[in-house]
């Protein structure tokens, strides 16, 4: 049974500048409907997918369940030709498979050095690069990468965050996102930027208790539809039909906040990194005191941390 959710807010024909000025700011997701995004909602089909990049190798997720996870790992990347993947993802049941009949796959674009290089769709997919018209509601110069996604029917992405905002551009198909506020990750049960609830209709709350607390917002994507999710926000993609987008990143902090070694935009700010670990570490010198003393000192620099960092403007 799932719990009621807020409805994402869908504004349509909302040019740079509104964006820019109304929007952007209030740092909350919107569904922005009837922009110009190029001949690629009418022209990707399967047939023209396949034919236009044909039969370059790409690597992909393959997953024998309904509900990827990142944290166990219970899919496996294989590769196949580009124009095979489409049809294969297209379809429900399978005459060709790596798992079982009625597997799921899902592409992620990369760079052609994954540790190096970022997802770029004109460098990727340059043919279809040429279809697509993306929004430009940053600068250029803040661009930092253009992720291609296919998913199959049915195919359910882990909770995350990513450090940088994005626009996810619903090209053809149909996604439901369901999301939540930086504010809540203390009920998410993170690991790392992924959260441990795997299942976010039907949580285990003998396992993960706190989780009825996150706010839930939710919107369905159809084709042409832009999501516009703010660093932080979490959110978990469950693709109803078998679908393609664009997930545009982009810096709104300077340059030299990001970790350089970050393609994928979701590794933490560089002072973010280096916080965790002196608190790390003062953590560890606390446990030099008896548990009395540590859990008086410990309850103090909670307090010292709400006081001098949390927010108190959240609506």
């Amino acid at each position: 049974r799932e719990r009621a959710a807020v409805a994402v807010e869908r504004l349509a024909g909302v040019t740079r500048e509104r964006f820019l000025r109304d929007i952007y700011p209030r740092r909350k997701p919107v569904v922005l409907t009837g922009l110009e995004l190029g001949t690629c909602t009418t022209k990707w089909t399967t047939d023209y997918l396949s034919q236009a990049e044909g039969s370059k190798e790409v690597k992909i997720h393959v997953s024998a369940v309904p509900q990827m996870d990142f944290l166990s790992k219970n899919f496996v990347y294989r590769t196949l030709p580009f124009d095979v993947f489409v049809q294969r993802a297209a379809e429900v049941k399978h005459k060709e498979y790596f798992l079982t009949e009625d597997e799921r796959y899902y592409l992620r674009s990369v760079g052609e050095d994954v540790r190096k290089d970022i997802a770029d769709i004109r460098k990727q997919f340059p043919i279809l690069a040429e279809d697509v018209h993306i929004p430009e509601y940053f600068e250029k110069e803040q661009f930092f990468s253009s992720v291609f996604r296919i998913s199959s029917a049915g195919l359910q992405l882990w909770t995350h965050y990513d450090v940088m905002d994005n626009f996810l551009i619903q090209v053809t198909g149909k996604k439901r996102v369901v999301l939540y506020s930086p504010r809540d990750a203390p009920y998410l049960y993170l690991s790392g930027t992924k959260s441990e609830v795997l299942d976010v209709d039907n949580p285990d709350l003998e396992k993960y208790p706190l989780f009825v607390k996150a706010k839930r917002y939710q919107c369905v994507l159809e084709a042409g539809d832009v999501l516009f999710i703010p660093a932080l926000w979490f959110h978990n993609v469950l693709s109803e039909e078998f679908g393609v987008a664009l997930n545009v990143f982009w810096k709104h902090l300077p340059a030299e906040s990001y970790d350089k070694t970050d393609t994928y935009g979701n590794k933490d700010p560089m002072a973010a990194s280096r916080a965790i670990q002196i608190l790390d570490r003062a953590l560890k010198t606390l446990e030099e005191l008896p548990e009395e003393y540590r859990d008086f000192y410990a309850r103090r620099m909670v307090l010292r941390i709400q006081e001098k960092a949390y927010r108190n403007d959240y609506g």
